[in-house]
């Protein structure tokens, strides 16, 4: 099975790749969706934030309060390096079972985060960045998502640059266009993969 990495920043169109992708009949295990699984109450990595955050990180219901919890990431640089070492192990070896469970002749896994060293762990054969301008992030953070300006420059600064995922990806996927460019643009990297794209 073939393994690609969907790297892309807060705003870039993760969300509409892998839904196209779905549609198509692919595999797609998505780091936020596993992330939203690890830390459910009585996980080892729910009873990790509130040991260390303490109960300000739950809502009233008891589960973990992503706003709060994002809110503090993405301003805070000690908060996010300890929230990335309860976490991301853990999201890490979610995902790769759920990779090794796969069927199919290709796998995606879409990573906000991706780092080098994700394509050893996960055993991926390409990484394919999906690529906007901070502008253009931006504009869909508070159009589509209805965040605050200030909110969603603050979580676009704490990502990496685009350069610096451009230099670990083997395919850029521009998205600045429409969703048919970006379906076009998939379409195209299927192609130059071997696999084409399918209906499920």
């Amino acid at each position: 099975m073939i393994r690609v990495a969907l790297a892309g920043g807060i705003g870039s169109g993760k969300s509409a790749a892998t839904a196209y992708l779905r549609g198509r009949g692919y595999a797609v295990v998505d780091a936020d969706e596993v992330a939203r699984e690890v830390v459910r109450p009585g996980r080892p990595a729910f009873v990790a934030l509130v040991d260390a955050f303490g109960p300000a990180v739950l809502e009233p219901s008891g589960v973990v309060d992503r706003a709060f919890l994002a809110s503090i990431v993405f301003s805070d640089a000690t908060a996010r390096r300890r929230v990335e070492a309860i976490t991301h192990p853990r999201i890490g070896e979610a995902m790769a079972a759920a990779l090794d469970g796969a069927t199919g002749d290709v796998a995606f896994v879409a990573l906000p985060l991706y780092r080098a060293e994700h394509r050893a762990l996960l055993g991926l054969n390409e990484v394919w960045a999906l690529e906007v301008s901070p502008e253009t992030a931006l504009a869909r953070l508070t159009a589509e998502r209805a965040m605050e300006p200030d909110d969603a420059r603050a979580r676009i600064a704490a990502q990496v640059t685009n350069e610096e995922r451009r230099r670990l990806a083997d395919r850029v996927i521009d998205n600045e266009g429409s969703l048919e460019d970006l379906h076009g643009s998939l379409d195209d990297a299927l192609a130059a993969l071997g696999v084409g794209a399918r209906r499920g």
